[in-house]
């Protein structure tokens, strides 16, 4: 759970440095989108704090994410604002979906509260960006149903993939 979770998070501030790289820091929801790349650097940092203590290796398709992160991140961007909200809007619901699941985990075997009480505290904050991007406008992007799902698709193969490797 915890690379996975270490993976997303480091692939969430590639995402967000791919689109502040195309939209700077004054185009529409730069500020948005900062405040949410900081506190996804916040949860790597603390997963990545959480791997050290506990000896666990972080996956080995980190330096796919890291290109993979921002290219989807750009791309999106270079799209338009919209489409970069209905990007964060995808992959936050496929998040608080893997959020959820674990949880359900975790409070079933009763084991590890830390792990449980950081992804809880992880999801609150990925719902609400991704009711802040919903409320910017995100599924006024183009072809908003294409885009959203093929994100989603992508975000639940990234999270097989990094369970895995």
């Amino acid at each position: 759970m915890i690379r996975v979770d270490q993976a997303g998070e480091f692939g969430a501030t590639r995402i967000y440095a791919g689109q502040l790289a195309v939209l700077g820091n004054r185009g529409p929801h730069a500020t948005a989108i900062a405040g949410m790349a900081e506190q996804e650097a916040d949860h790597r940092a603390k997963f990545d704090a959480l791997m050290a203590r506990r000896g666990v290796r972080p996956t080995a398709l980190q330096p796919f994410w890291d290109r993979a992160g921002f290219a989807l991140g750009a791309v999106t961007a270079l799209i338009g604002p919209e489409a970069a909200m209905a990007c964060t809007a995808a992959i936050e619901t496929e998040i608080d979906n893997h959020y959820t699941r674990q949880l359900d985990e975790l409070h079933a075997s009763g084991e590890d509260p830390e792990l449980a009480g950081l992804i809880e505290e992880f999801r609150e904050d990925e719902r609400e960006h991704r009711d802040a991007a919903l409320a910017a406008g995100a599924e006024r992007a183009p072809a908003y149903p294409l885009l959203s799902g093929l994100i989603r698709l992508g975000c639940r193969a990234a999270i097989r993939l990094s369970e895995r490797v």
